[in-house]
């Protein structure tokens, strides 16, 4: 008999309770729900440990692959972090005030700011990546090698069917 979970018990009382219902929908995105909110916690707990919350460490991380000098505008982070201007600019400035980045300037718009790396803010996610990737290792280590490429494409063809495809440049 397969082990259960939380989902389970929710399917059930729904079977129990709305037995014209097709559940098989629910319970996958009730999983994935449920699952991105460990997720999350896990990354927190990380983050944490380096001085930084989710979303600075999802700019400075953003920052730093875009390659030298470590530079984007405001667009481009907005882009990458799939959240409001107000929330980037909140971002940018809490992690301006730790020294980690620098607003300048953008010599081709002077309406237009770049937001760049300092050489703490490099350091310090440069410190912090081997760290993060061993934790999102952990989280997958239930997975083996095949079930997680079969899950990769699996995530990956569900967000191209909801328009997840926009280039990050």
């Amino acid at each position: 008999m397969r082990q259960r979970d939380t989902v389970d018990e929710i399917a059930d009382q729904w079977a129990r309770n709305r037995p014209d219902l097709p559940l098989e929908a629910m319970a996958l995105i009730g999983r994935l729900r449920r699952l991105n909110v460990r997720v999350d916690s896990a990354l927190r707990e990380y983050f944490l440990t380096c001085g930084l919350d989710s979303s600075e460490f999802d700019v400075l991380a953003t920052l730093r692959r875009a390659g030298e000098p470590y530079e984007l505008n405001a667009r481009a982070l907005l882009k990458s972090a799939m959240v409001t201007s107000g929330a980037i600019t909140n971002r940018v400035d809490r992690l301006s005030a730790k020294g980690l980045v620098e607003r300048n300037p953008c010599p081709n718009d002077r309406r237009a700011v770049l937001v760049r790396l300092t050489p703490a803010g490099k350091e310090l996610i440069d410190a912090a990546l081997p760290g993060h990737i061993r934790n999102e290792e952990r989280i997958l280590s239930a997975l083996d090698a095949d079930e997680r490429a079969r899950l990769d494409a699996l995530l990956r063809k569900l967000l191209l069917a909801h328009g997840d495809t926009e280039p990050l440049g």
